[in-house]
């Protein structure tokens, strides 16, 4: 074989090489690729936003002793649910929702019922008071409690 020949076979060898890469990797990649077009799709259509019914707790007041003197905090809370058609029964659940959590509030130390975050205090009360209704055999009306006021003296 000539030399022209040889890099011309080389040449067409690594065309069709480097097209077979370009087949391979697209038939490998296309299900990704159509799964992704398929939640772009999903994610640009419109969503309804979630419809809540809220009930307010004013006013829950704990005393806690710290530093020689007795500190204050006062909590307003709302109890979260999604709206229905039948009606929840939030004021039969105010009493529970109020002894748990100044039973629980009380229990800290004064140190770090202040340190405590507002998103991380809203856990742990959901979790009280979720395993107070659980102890107590009682329907919980609501899904998340919020913490909408937090005085501290």
């Amino acid at each position: 074989m000539t030399t022209p020949r040889l890099v011309l076979l080389m040449l067409l060898l690594n065309v069709v090489t480097v097209a077979g890469g370009v087949g391979v990797s697209y038939w490998l990649l296309k299900p990704g690729l159509e799964g992704a077009a398929s939640s772009e799709v999903a994610a640009a259509e419109p969503v309804e936003p979630s419809e809540y019914e809220f009930y307010a707790i004013p006013k829950v007041i704990v005393s806690v002793p710290g530093d020689g003197r007795e500190h204050y905090f006062v909590l307003d809370l709302a109890l979260q649910a999604d709206l229905s058609d039948e009606p929840k029964k939030f004021e039969q659940a105010e009493p529970l929702v109020r002894n748990s959590v100044v039973g629980y509030l009380s229990s800290l130390p004064f140190d770090e019922l202040r340190g405590l975050k507002i998103s991380e205090l809203q856990e742990r009360l959901e979790t009280i008071l979720f395993a107070d209704f659980a102890s107590k055999n009682a329907a919980v009306p609501f899904k998340h409690v919020l913490v909408n006021k937090l005085i501290v003296q």
